[in-house]
């Protein structure tokens, strides 16, 4: 066990995830990111509350369990969240007996070296031989182990990189038989071995099957840094006086570079650009393609001998070690070709990279490393090898136009298991040379792919093009592949929109994206070309875009809106359940004007994003919907929205429900109601308004005469409240719908309820579920349905009856739901 907390602590204590360069110790700038319990789909309706968040150190929390006899706690995150860097701090928190005390062995595995090993191994083998070795004993610790599997936790970091897919159809039970690495894991994960023993698997969301998702005990996503984890880590990077706070107001003033911080590893590289940020200012880089070139100058600048001065930026600084960047990406497109992301010395020598190839600092070293071998080398990070594999197809000659379209396919035979475990099979069957760049982006993983075709794009957009073309690049070979890229892009897209279903009659086209919408979404937006985005959105004709649970953060919406502003039919844009943020409500706002309705369901988005989303909503004139339920809206937007429904009269309507808006913000909001005209819905569901708010926004319906359905469901409501909603009730005769459940109306308050039910003649559902009612209440609503014809149901579900009340009641009127 010492010697165990001894070993996991050396291999912790420096982060060097992203830098060859330097060590970091990660103690000093290790920054927490957001943590959620993932929902289920098919759980997420109107009264589902926002995603738990937790802290690391609440990883094994026992909420919202998947399956309770599972013991995989699952980690899901887009390339560059912070997975690896997360299970680095477990491990080191463990080590230094700071967390997770409850376990006596920790064994941290990568799962991108676990698919190096060819030979069958047995559990104690992999536990011994490839983690930690006991110099004593070796068989009785392996006993207590099996004795006290509850007290063992095992790490395996970057499924998505592991070549074989999950399969519960070899079992395997026995802790001492050999096996394949794959049987291992997957039955290690199953609980066929070490039952009890504590998992975490950490992948990117698109590896992850619905068959490897019956054995998860828990599904947490790591959305990156929040706006204040980004400002911590900056202030964490930098301690010299003023360079933090001038990176801030940098990212500040250029909202794109912002949205992208969000993922830790561009966080990283604006830390380590930081110098040459500052130098161009306003210019700063807006997609992920300049990012990348930014800090592929900046490795090239400091290996240079020459100073800065001499070398400056441009083109003369890439071509001078072009020779080199062409080796890492051949290197690199070989990996992702055969799944490979760590090298051997045989592996290098094969790609022709040499010393001096090494010295760039792209390659580093690779954690973790099998006790007695040869330490192999890896890229800074996934996201790195796909830019210089990407590099190459733009620059190589080896590199045929045509092969480029298997990036930007959406259906490709090498997306089952089989293919992925026989590529080679595959391969020739589709008439590839074995080695071609055809046959190696045919073998490449999905989600590598879609990385790579972004930045390829990006690559061969105009203003990269002519960088590209002074490198001594044909320009004629670069513009035959940005030709190529472009035609393949647009192509995708108009079969994408053919696959949308017909409408149904009398309802609007709908469309709910499919998994790759988005990237051929982020190479449009990574080629940075208005005719081309205008022309690929052409043919779409939809009336409702659906990219829900989609993993939208900040970037997303930047793309979605430089594509979808060249819309020429208004949409509903509905983008509830993903990692808007305000930043990302900010990157939406050019495409605002093509929207009628904008859906930003939990999206974490606080006043601050929806101020800014209203000052640029009043003048569009096609916006006339927005559903904002579960986020951190507070009484501070409660002006903004005064305004948008003062001053917008064709608005229909409005659902804040699920956030933190009391009594002041309802009066603030109940003056823009008094002149507005033409609202349909409102809901405020899940607020704090209580007596004070519901008299506030009576006051204002009573003459209202388009409302037709209000939501004040759990708003702490009790009879004052229900008695000024009733006067509303006697006035107005528009509204449909009252929704009054999970307050405090009791007898006293529907029997106010009552007498304006009996003087209105338009209100035809009124829901009074949980609210403390009795019998005596029950009668006063008799009462009134006697003189009203127009109501259709009352519902008094969870009230005080007893059976034999709710058995008499039903018979005296149908409408009385109990």
């Amino acid at each position: 066990m010492s010697k165990l907390r001894t070993v996991i602590s050396a291999q912790s204590r420096f982060l060097s995830t992203y830098d060859g360069a330097e060590n970091l110790c990660l103690e000093e700038v290790y920054t927490e990111n957001v943590l959620e319990i993932q929902m289920e789909v098919g759980m997420a309706g109107p009264s589902q509350q926002s995603p738990t968040t937790l802290g690391l150190e609440e990883l094994f929390s026992t909420r919202d369990h998947f399956n309770k006899e599972a013991d995989t706690v699952l980690v899901v995150g887009e390339a560059g969240s912070g997975k690896s860097t997360l299970l680095q701090q477990l491990h080191l928190l463990w080590a230094s007996g700071r967390a997770f005390q409850e376990f006596l062995f920790v064994f941290p595995f990568s799962c991108r070296q676990l698919q190096c090993l060819v030979k069958p191994l047995s559990m104690r083998t992999l536990l011994f031989e490839h983690c930690c070795w006991p110099d004593l004993g070796p068989q009785d610790v392996f006993q207590v182990l099996l004795d006290h599997p509850e007290r063992i936790l095992l790490t395996f970091d970057g499924f998505d990189e592991f070549r074989f897919r999950f399969t519960d159809q070899e079992r395997h039970c026995c802790p001492t038989a050999p096996t394949s690495v794959q049987s291992l894991l997957f039955n290690l994960l199953q609980g066929n071995l070490l039952k009890n023993a504590r998992k975490v698997l950490t992948s990117r969301p698109s590896a992850v099957s619905a068959s490897l998702r019956k054995h998860v005990r828990t599904e947490l996503s790591l959305k990156g840094f929040s706006e204040e984890g980004i400002e911590l880590y900056l202030r964490k990077r930098h301690r010299e006086p003023g360079v933090a706070d001038r990176l801030l107001c940098l990212l500040r003033a250029t909202s794109a570079l912002h949205g992208l911080c969000h993922l830790p590893v561009f966080s990283w590289m604006v830390s380590k650009c930081h110098e040459e940020l500052l130098l161009q200012g306003r210019g700063s880089p807006k997609t992920t393609t300049d990012m990348y070139l930014l800090i592929l100058r900046h490795f090239l600048l400091h290996a240079s001998p020459l100073p800065l001065a001499n070398h400056g930026l441009g083109p003369s600084l890439i071509q001078g070690r072009l020779p080199t960047l062409l080796h890492l990406g051949r290197l690199a497109l070989w990996g992702l070709g055969t799944c490979c992301y760590v090298f051997s010395a045989k592996q290098l020598q094969a790609a022709h990279v040499d010393s001096e190839d090494l010295s760039l600092g792209f390659l580093v070293l690779a954690k973790r490393v099998v006790p007695g071998s040869t330490a192999p080398l890896e890229f800074l990070h996934i996201t790195f090898q796909c830019f210089f594999a990407a590099f190459y197809l733009a620059l190589s000659a080896d590199t045929p136009p045509s092969s480029l379209r298997h990036l930007f396919q959406d259906h490709r035979p090498e997306s089952s298991p089989l293919a992925r475990v026989l590529p080679k099979l595959f391969l020739r069957g589709s008439r590839c040379r074995e080695g071609s760049v055809a046959a190696l982006l045919q073998g490449a993983e999905p989600h590598n792919l879609q990385i790579t075709g972004a930045f390829l794009a990006g690559l061969l957009s105009q203003e990269h093009r002519s960088l590209l073309a002074e490198c001594q690049a044909s320009e004629t070979a670069l513009l035959r592949r940005w030709d190529c890229v472009q035609r393949c892009l647009t192509r995708s897209l108009h079969e994408h929109f053919r696959s949308i279903p017909p409408a149904l009659p009398g309802e609007a086209k709908s469309m709910h994206a499919l998994p790759g919408f988005l990237w051929l979404i982020r190479s449009l937006y990574e080629m940075q070309e208005e005719r081309l985005a205008r022309e690929a959105v052409r043919r779409l004709n939809v009336g409702h875009l659906k990219l829900t649970f989609c993993g939208v953060g900040p970037a997303e919406c930047a793309a979605l809106a430089f594509v979808l502003r060249h819309l020429r039919r208004p949409v509903a844009l509905q983008l509830d359940h993903n990692s808007v943020g305000d930043i990302g409500v900010e990157q939406l706002l050019p495409c605002l004007g093509v929207c009628k309705a904008l859906y930003l369901r939990d999206n974490n988005i606080s006043d601050r994003g929806i101020c800014k989303l209203v000052e640029h909503a009043l003048r569009c004139e096609q916006l006339q919907k927005l559903a904002l339920f579960n986020n951190k809206l507070t009484d501070g937007c409660a002006h903004s929205m005064a305004r948008l429904l003062a001053c917008k009269q064709n608005f229909l309507a409005l659902r804040l429900g699920n956030n933190h808006i009391t009594a002041a913000g309802a009066e603030v909001l109940a003056q823009g109601l008094r002149t507005n005209n033409s609202l349909q819905f409102l809901g405020f569901w899940g607020n704090q308004v209580g007596d004070e708010g519901a008299q506030a926004l009576a006051a204002a319906l009573g003459d209202h005469q388009s409302l037709r359905w209000l939501s004040l469901v759990g708003n702490n409501i009790g009879s004052v409240g229900a008695q000024a909603l009733a006067l509303m009730l006697e006035k107005n005769m528009a509204l449909e719908e009252l929704c009054l459940e999970e307050n405090h109306v009791q007898d006293e308050g529907v029997c106010f309820l009552a007498k304006g039910l009996a003087r209105n003649s338009s209100l035809k559902v009124l829901k009074l579920s949980n609210n403390h009612i009795s019998s005596l209440g029950a009668e006063a609503l008799l009462r009134a349905l006697e003189k009203n014809d127009t109501i259709l149901e009352v519902w008094l579900r969870g009230n005080t009856f007893s059976p034999e009340e709710i058995e008499k009641l039903s018979h005296q009127d149908t409408r009385l739901l109990l």
